[in-house]
């Protein structure tokens, strides 16, 4: 038969448990870290059928801390023009050194309709992709990071003049990031 005493024992040992659980389960948080900061270091295309294209995103991964952070894997969408465009997961891992920085790359999907979609922006006579990188970066112990990126990629002018005729090149600008 249980006593009250032995009840009051359990639900101390008990209590005592689940708080240095949690405790030792905080413990490997490391507290103020900044944010890392991701860019978009590279996209090409990996395959293209007919209702579906695949890319791998290379994703630059800035860690302005003085301990390194272990990523296990992230989620991203890309957005272009305001729209979404492709999405992705990927479960490489990468550590990313103090004070240092890691690429990791991602292979996205999107559809027919996103491809054809943006293509007629660019037959708008749009000199400029506005693009956009959410996620999360996924990580051991930290928990995660989420980011969101703004960026555009300029496309250089091939041809000058108002009418359409050919003339001189333009001078390049190269693109504000590099694809």
């Amino acid at each position: 038969m249980t006593t009250p005493i032995s009840r009051r024992r359990f639900a101390l040992l008990l209590g005592a448990a689940v708080g240095a659980s949690v405790l030792g389960g905080c413990a490997g948080l490391t507290l103020g870290l900044k944010k890392p900061e991701v860019k978009v270091a590279g996209i090409r295309l990996l395959d293209a059928g007919l209702f579906e294209q695949r890319f791998v995103v290379s994703l630059r991964i800035t860690n302005p801390n003085n301990a390194e952070i272990p990523i296990e894997g992230l989620d991203v969408n890309v957005d272009i023009n305001g729209q979404p465009f492709a999405h992705g997961v990927s479960n490489q891992a990468v550590v990313v050194p103090r004070l240092g920085e890691a690429v990791l790359e991602v292979t996205a999907t999107t559809g027919l309709d996103k491809l054809l979609r943006q293509f007629g922006e660019l037959g708008r006579g749009r000199d400029k992709v506005d693009y956009r990188i959410r996620g999360r970066l996924v990580t051991g112990n930290l928990g995660g990071f989420d980011f969101d990126k703004n960026g555009e990629v300029a496309f250089p002018k091939i041809f000058g003049g108002s009418n359409g005729s050919k003339s001189e090149p333009a001078p390049e600008k190269g693109p504000s990031e590099t694809f």
